[in-house]
């Protein structure tokens, strides 16, 4: 297990963008030694006679010692050492410092260090070791030297490198002291377990996971055995990365290796659970603790409690709140603020003040700054009745109003847009000589820019300086946020543009507020000015500035761009947030790019970003959309194993998807899932069941599910009915169709281009030219009739022959401006080749190139069949020719229709060449093909090779012709091999083309009383 827990962490070891740091080897290190004169050494040993006595420094001042001090002096005396006091020696050795006015030397400092641990001086030894530092950068430099120093002297306290590595961890130099472990544990000098868990506890903090993973796998390496803490830092590594689930496996590896984990473990994954929002799991993991004879703490119930709130789950907080105060846990002002903070976001005062009233009754009294928060609410939900009720109680308890009060007062009504009241408020803040603060007027600022008020929110600026209080950055930027919300995004440049003439230099927010809202505009070329101009100014962009050119690229679909601000952002060290990933996800599952969506989602668990629930429905959604439907569903259930409850949207995305991809049955599975779950759906989802029932050809379980919408407090909306509709045409019941399509108006829901589109098709289908050109006309007058309009009705027309007719509608359609599509003009291509007119269908073919409508394999092999029909195989041929030349991808229709031709001209080795060629490019042969092949066969009375494909043909699932199998029946009859005969019957009834009570007779009969010619059907037809 514990082999097991090291393996999962693979993917954390190189997330995107962090800087790899290169590995520290004691054995690349070179340790000096010093030269040492004579005279030095004589100095040194007079200096070691004087410290041997307590009055050591009188005897210094006294003699010509000082004069004789240098570094090198020093570090002779602290080599020679003579001296049994650690401590009288790291005084002589900062009062020769402070009389040399020069550093000791590196050695120096590494002999007095790892003397002091000798002598367990392990407070002065970190304070040694921190001036080492900061007077000697080199990290590599410094361990090499304490290193010599330590295997200079035998039997040294190895709690020398635990000081070094606790030294640079306390100076914030997380990356040195993790260089140091790994440095001196590859040569044996091993820290100890609890310098190793306090390193893994701080890397955590400061969210170093990859760094976290090398000290890890570091000390598995040098075979330290794991103890609670090691393991409750593991709980923590996997928690900040949103694997829960192996967090979870710890504490049972845990147990298995006999290490109880403490209440901190558990409230390490409890903290875990509750920021992913898997709050049910971590309510189980507390259940838990009592199993294990834990009691959760505070901070267990603190945790819940605000994990509740967020997820507005106030009932189960309150519930939590009750189980806190019956276990006798100490109560304080944290918990209760939690809830009354989560009321008062749901805007539920009421219940608030209850989680108040309880809080008094416990005994915790409210003080000025509770009082303030309260206030800071009420004022927020709009309530200042509340809030002034507030006010007054605070008064008859002793407590004044102080300018956050009155800020709060301020801000409510300005939310309220009552600039009157907030000017009173502001006029007897002052009577009270209270000043206003700089965020009481960015407050008014905010007030009089939502209600549209700039000029008098330019005169607050100015009444600002008038008393004295320079507006700053902040107040400025929330002017700047006045404009961008109202869409005047020249004022906010002006406003920015104009700060520097007010000696006010604008800020990294004030920058960032503009480039955002140019972003959010589209204006990108505008925003990259000043991302430019905030650079020189020496302003360092932020997560939020990069990511605001993030969102703004992946929502115009320039995802290059997108990703070029994305590595740039990652290059400065920066980590993007959920909403980043998200957006830039978002905008690779929009333009296709699942493989980079996925990527991008892998980079985001690897930075220790956690993907939210609307992350994972933005990728559910793209791979939905693009047809992944599997891939989705392997999304969504890991999306359950994190502790995510699925939304609608989530639901809406997968059974879409299904239904698209006729999968019907396993869209209402998951309708029924969210039914049970209480998760309603929507009319969306309901469009997408009617949708796929319609295709599925289930149009009486469609029409049920439509009938019962208005049952479940839901409408129909124009995206049913045109379902509906086109559900009704394709299974030939237009009458129906109509019905509905009557129905609309009176409902309010006015028919758009799809509904008359379906029922154009449908009256197409019945032949009803009449009815569908007077729905196309009426397209026409309101002006959206569209190229898919046109298609549908051309087609129809070229149906019944009548080509003239859409011949017409192509020109009206480009006297409209709506321009024919590759699909037109094939259209008409295809029936005039039919007709034999292929001089027009040739005409048109040139044409369509000149508008640059490239012909598709549809359109050639239309034309390639219909010269073949005339018996011009030359131009047939050329044509195919072409195909290969443009590199248009041939077809099996196209290979079809050239070996059919080709057999039909007795060109058997043309035919032959052909056959091998799509065989070759792994273009399978028609039903078609094989009939033809099988009859030349069978006419060469190769009928051995015949009965071979005719096996292939079943083992493939295609059906011959019943003539071509008896073609075959009647040559191996012929030839007097029964045997053989009977075995392609048996072939016959194997593969389901008869019943099997057919008889050889039947075949030989049936063979005899047909006629040599095939019917007239289609070839396009046929083969399709």
């Amino acid at each position: 297990m514990w082999r097991l827990s090291r393996r999962r962490t693979s993917i954390l070891l190189d997330p995107n963008g962090l800087k790899k740091r290169r590995p520290v080897s004691l054995k690349s290190m070179e340790f000096c030694s010093l030269p040492s004169s004579k005279e030095n050494e004589d100095s040194a040993r007079q200096i070691s006679n004087i410290l041997k006595y307590d009055n050591w420094q009188t005897l210094m001042y006294s003699s010509v010692v000082p004069n004789k001090l240098n570094p090198e002096v020093i570090w002779n005396v602290l080599r020679q050492n003579q001296v049994g006091d650690a401590g009288r020696l790291l005084n002589f050795f900062y009062w020769s410092e402070n009389q040399m006015g020069c550093p000791q030397l590196l050695n120096s400092f590494s002999i007095m260090a790892v003397n002091l641990c000798n002598y367990n001086l392990f407070g002065p030894a970190n304070g040694l070791l921190e001036r080492m530092i900061r007077t000697h950068r080199s990290s590599q430099a410094i361990l090499g030297s304490i290193v010599s120093s330590y295997t200079d002297r035998k039997g040294s306290n190895p709690i020398v490198f635990d000081i070094l590595i606790d030294t640079y961890k306390k100076m914030g130099m997380l990356g040195e002291a993790s260089d140091v472990f790994l440095a001196v544990k590859s040569d044996g000098f091993l820290p100890s377990l609890r310098c190793c868990n306090a390193l893994l506890k701080d890397l955590l903090k400061a969210n170093m996971i990859q760094v976290f993973w090398r000290v890890y796998n570091g000390m598995l390496e040098a075979k330290m055995s794991p103890d609670a803490y090691t393991f409750t830092n593991l709980v923590g590594a996997f928690c900040k990365v949103g694997k829960v689930k192996e967090a979870k496996a710890v504490l049972v590896e845990m147990s298995e290796k006999g290490c109880n984990p403490s209440v901190v473990t558990y409230n390490v994954i409890i903290g875990g659970l509750c920021r992913t929002g898997a709050l049910d799991e971590a309510l189980e993991l507390k259940k838990s603790m009592a199993e294990k004879g834990l009691a959760p703490d505070a901070y267990t119930y603190t945790m819940l409690i605000n994990g509740l709130c967020k997820e507005n789950r106030f009932e189960e907080a309150k519930l939590i709140l009750k189980d806190m105060s019956e276990m006798g846990r100490n109560l304080d002002h944290v918990p209760y603020m939690a809830l009354i903070d989560g009321f008062m976001r749901k805007g539920d005062v009421e219940e608030a003040f209850k989680v108040r009233d309880e809080m008094t009754l416990h005994g915790i009294q409210l003080d000025l700054s509770m009082y303030n928060m309260l206030i800071q609410g009420v004022c927020k939900v709009g309530n200042m009745g509340k809030a002034h009720e507030l006010v007054n109680e605070m008064i008859g308890n002793g407590l004044k109003p102080d300018s956050i009060t009155y800020t709060s007062l301020i801000d409510g009504y300005c939310r309220e847009l009552n600039m009157g009241r907030a000017f009173e408020l502001l006029d007897d803040m002052k009577r009270k000589n209270l000043k206003p603060r700089l965020v009481t007027y960015s407050v008014i600022v905010n007030g009089l820019c939502r209600s549209g008020d700039f000029t008098r929110a330019n005169g607050v600026l100015e009444e600002m300086a008038a008393e004295g209080l320079k507006p700053n950055a902040v107040v400025y930027t929330t002017l700047i946020t006045g404009y961008i919300r109202e869409g005047r995004l020249e004022e906010a440049r002006s406003v920015l543009n104009g700060m520097n003439e007010k000696a006010v230099p604008p800020d990294a927010f004030c920058y960032n507020t503009l480039i955002v809202g140019l972003c959010k505009a589209g204006k990108m070329v505008d925003a990259k000015e000043y991302l430019d101009e905030m650079m020189e100014r020496g302003l360092r962009p932020s997560a939020f500035t990069y990511g605001a050119f993030v969102h703004g690229h992946s929502k115009a679909g320039e995802l290059q761009d997108a990703n070029k601000y994305f590595s740039e952002m990652l290059s400065h060290g920066l980590i993007p947030n959920d909403i980043i990933y998200t957006a830039l996800i978002d905008g690779h599952c929009k333009a296709g790019s699942i493989e980079e969506a996925f990527s991008t989602f892998q980079g985001m668990l690897e930075q220790g970003v956690l993907p939210d629930l609307k992350t994972y429905s933005v990728i559910i959604s793209g791979l939905s959309r693009n047809g992944k439907i599997q891939e989705a569903m392997r999304v969504f259930l890991e999306l359950q194993e994190k502790g995510l409850v699925p939304d609608t949207f989530i639901y809406s995305a997968l059974i879409s998807g299904f239904s698209k991809q006729g999968e019907i049955e396993k869209a209402f599975q998951l309708h029924d899932e969210m039914c049970g779950k209480g998760i309603e759906p929507n009319i969306i989802i309901y469009n997408s069941l009617i949708d796929g029932l319609c295709k599925s050809n289930d149009i009486e379980r469609a029409r049920n599910l439509f009938n019962s919408i208005s049952t479940k407090g839901l409408a129909p909306n124009n995206v049913t009915y045109t379902s509906m509709i086109d559900g009704y045409c394709k299974s030939s019941n237009v009458t129906e169709a109509f019905r509905l399509f009557n129905e609309m108006p009176s409902l309010g829901i006015p028919p758009d281009v799809f509904v008359y589109n379906a029922l154009i098709d449908g009256c197409c289908k019945e032949d009803n030219m009449e009815k569908a050109l007077e729905l196309f006309y009426e397209m026409v007058r309101m002006d959206f009739a569209t190229t898919r309009s046109f298609n549908i009705l051309i087609d129809g027309f070229c149906k019944i022959g009548k080509l003239q007719e859409a011949s017409t509608l192509l020109k009206e359609m480009i006297d409209k401006g709506i321009m024919p599509d590759h699909v037109t003009c094939t259209t008409v291509i295809d029936w005039l080749c039919k007709a034999g007119k292929m001089e027009d269908a040739h005409r048109l073919f040139l044409g369509m190139q000149e508008k640059n409508l490239m012909p598709n394999a549809v359109t050639y092999t239309s034309l390639i069949h219909g010269y073949n029909k005339m018996g011009n195989m030359t131009e047939a041929f050329n044509l195919f020719q072409e195909m290969i030349t443009k590199g248009i991808k041939l077809d099996e229709i196209t290979y079809s229709v050239m070996i059919k031709h080709c057999y039909d001209a007795r060109n058997s080795v043309e035919a032959l060449k052909l056959e091998d060629e799509s065989l070759v490019k792994g273009i399978p042969m028609s039903s078609t093909v094989y009939n033809v092949l099988i009859d030349n066969l069978c006419k060469k009375k190769n009928f051995s090779e015949a009965l071979k494909l005719l096996n292939e043909m079943g083992e493939r699932g295609l059906k011959p012709k019943l003539s071509t199998c008896s073609s075959l029946v009647c040559g191996f009859h012929g030839m007097g091999n029964l045997d053989k005969a009977m075995e392609v019957l048996k072939s016959m009834v194997r593969f389901h083309w008869v019943p099997s009570s057919t008889i050889l007779s039947d075949l030989i009969d049936g063979n005899q009383n047909e006629t040599s010619s095939e019917s007239g059907s289609n070839l396009l037809n046929e083969v399709a």
